[in-house]
């Protein structure tokens, strides 16, 4: 018997019991739409963190204090480090060097109270991470000399403080019983998953080591060197020139350093990698609920057949082929397994929507990414899962004497 034939006969089956049918559809609608949504927000996350990278420029380099295998004597980067690296000839490859420190902080303003990652910085700090003020100045030799209190917020710390982006300059805030004016105020970028400017306050570095940070038994130590090369084309060489600096500074002989340079697309290719790793993650965990979905179709399709098994053996005693019966169950649980796949789709498509103007209106970088990839995926999944668990069920039903299902009750 042909396919086309049998349809009539599956559509009728189907439609007998809709009710049931709709509920079994439902766990593959659910188990597709989560893991639509999953990737989606997987591939969101991934695009937000690698972006958020690639903002800073492709001709940036960080340097920080790194042991491998996690050894205590480790010699942190201190501000000697960084001048060495920035004398003039020194290293041909570098544009401009900046040296910094962080800290996370309660930053008071009158009544009101927010939390902040305090960065030390100095001038060339601006140039090298690309900082955009939109009001006031940024951070001044004089000012580093000084150890002067001064600091320049983002707009997320002026909304919550101050709520108002506007006149702001010459304002007071207290860090660490400490006041501060306010003497810039940056241009707002917004949130993401690799962390947002928007709530960050740029302070003179020497201010932050002699007032912030807890005191290191090296002096003048730094968290992060931040360096911009002349061009692209020179990271390679520039990697090179810092280390050679500052093994010969360190006095390291072996192979191993105590400190680490990464460059941008080094950083991009990390996070990339891992991204991709928490990407598969969460698909592996939606696919759990499609398998639920799928035991589901196995479980009804089996009570189908016990409540059917007289019209099994009816067919079969009027000419019905084994492959007859066999090809109209399967194709029952593949039509409730393709069916529920592309309603999930749809549904996985709305939610991934959602979650992206959730984030949208929290001012969070995310957009969550709908690949076609994942929906060849979920579709391909849909499909397997109808044929698979519906396999038994109809070679079970396929296998009914026809004698000995026309006495069932």
């Amino acid at each position: 018997m042909k396919i086309v034939k049998l349809l009539p006969q599956v559509a009728s089956s189907l439609t007998t019991n809709k009710l049931r049918t709709a509920l079994t559809m439902l766990g593959i609608i659910i188990g597709v739409a989560a893991v639509i949504a999953m990737l989606a927000i997987g591939n969101g996350a991934r695009q937000s963190i690698v972006s958020s990278i690639e903002s800073a420029g492709t001709n940036l380099i960080y340097i920080t204090s790194y042991s491998e295998g996690g050894a205590r004597n480790l010699t942190p980067l201190t501000l000697a480090d960084a001048e060495a690296i920035a004398v003039p000839g020194a290293a041909p490859s570098l544009a401009a060097v900046a040296p910094s420190v962080s800290a996370s902080y309660t930053v008071n303003y009158a009544d009101e109270s927010t939390s902040a990652t305090i960065y030390g910085v100095t001038p060339e700090y601006e140039t090298v991470r690309k900082i955009v003020v939109t009001e006031g100045n940024f951070i001044t030799d004089e000012q580093v000399d000084n150890r002067s209190t001064v600091a320049v917020i983002g707009v997320g710390i002026a909304d919550d403080l101050f709520n108002t982006r506007e006149n702001l300059l010459g304002s007071k805030i207290r860090l660490d019983d400490m006041v501060y004016t306010v003497i810039g105020v940056l241009k707002e970028e917004g949130g993401s998953s690799f962390g947002s400017q928007d709530n960050q306050i740029y302070i003179p570095l020497t201010t932050a080591q002699s007032r912030l940070v807890s005191r290191s038994t090296v002096k003048n130590a730094v968290s992060t060197i931040s360096v911009s090369t002349t061009s692209t084309d020179t990271v390679d060489s520039a990697i090179t020139e810092i280390t050679t600096i500052l093994r010969g500074r360190h006095k390291i002989t072996g192979d191993t350093n105590d400190f680490r340079v990464l460059s941008q697309e080094s950083m991009t290719e990390m996070a990339d990698s891992i991204t991709g790793v928490l990407t598969l993650f969460l698909g592996g965990i939606a696919g759990i609920s499609l398998l639920v979905g799928g035991i589901g179709i196995m479980n009804i399709m089996l009570v189908s057949v016990i409540e059917r098994t007289r019209e099994i053996g009816l067919r079969k005693a009027v000419g019905a082929r084994k492959r007859d019966i066999l090809s109209q169950f399967l194709i029952e649980s593949l039509f409730i397994g393709v069916v529920g796949g592309l309603l999930g789709i749809l549904l996985g498509s709305v939610i991934s929507v959602l979650i992206g103007k959730i984030a949208s209106a929290t001012s969070t970088n995310l957009n969550p990414v709908v690949s076609i990839s994942s929906v060849l995926l979920a579709t391909l999944f849909s499909i397997a899962v109808g044929l698979i668990f519906g396999l038994y069920p109809a070679n079970r039903a396929a296998n009914l004497e026809p004698v000995e299902a026309l006495r069932s009750e």
